[in-house]
């Protein structure tokens, strides 16, 4: 199945940043976002000290964006500007070469994915971002494109690590082919 890159970004902004679902991103989904991963990275354990970080962590990435993204500087980013602001900072690029919020974000993403905090994103782990976030009948498809992100490498080791998912979320926004990898990060779109 292809998955076009205009189709991914949007459900980048449906399905993990408009958390208050809205319609567009905004300075509380990414409030909501810090206390969401304080509490799934804690396993439920939230202190004010971690919490305060993950505030921290979400008000640079919301400030970052607004610079990147908010065009008419109204305090809200729509899909199209957040389409738009992706295309000139990461299509075409490295990971490397991302905005620094933003690589934090994508590490933080891993931390919360990695649930039994071993440094590998298993196929239970995959399983279970994936049924959070969509509505899906059979496990077969979210296994199907967990194994499609895999490189021999990841099937030794169980899973995918870190660097390996800093290169896949990289891939997923940069390339804009339809057909690699990385359109599967995020299971069956």
């Amino acid at each position: 199945m292809a998955y076009s890159w205009d189709n991914r970004v949007d459900f980048i902004v449906r399905y993990m940043y408009d958390i208050d679902n809205n319609g567009f991103l905004d300075e509380n989904d990414f409030l909501c976002m810090a206390v969401r991963a304080c509490v799934v990275e804690g396993k439920g354990d939230c202190s004010a000290s971690r919490l305060e970080e993950y505030k921290k962590l979400m008000n640079n990435l919301w400030e970052e964006m607004c610079q990147i993204a908010d065009d008419d500087k109204d305090g809200k980013i729509s899909t199209a500007e957040f389409k738009e602001g992706v295309r000139k900072t990461c299509v075409g690029k490295k990971y490397t070469e991302f905005p620094q919020a933003m690589k934090a974000f994508i590490e933080s993403n891993f931390r919360i994915l990695d649930i039994n905090g071993d440094g590998i994103v298993g196929i239970e782990e995959f399983r279970f971002n994936c049924i959070t976030r969509m509505a899906i009948d059979d496990v077969a498809p979210i296994d199907k494109a967990f194994n499609a992100l895999l490189t021999d490498e990841d099937r030794k080791v169980g899973g995918i690590n870190m660097d390996r998912y800093k290169e896949l979320y990289g891939q997923f926004l940069s390339n804009t082919a339809e057909n690699h990898p990385a359109v599967y990060l995020f299971g069956p779109l």
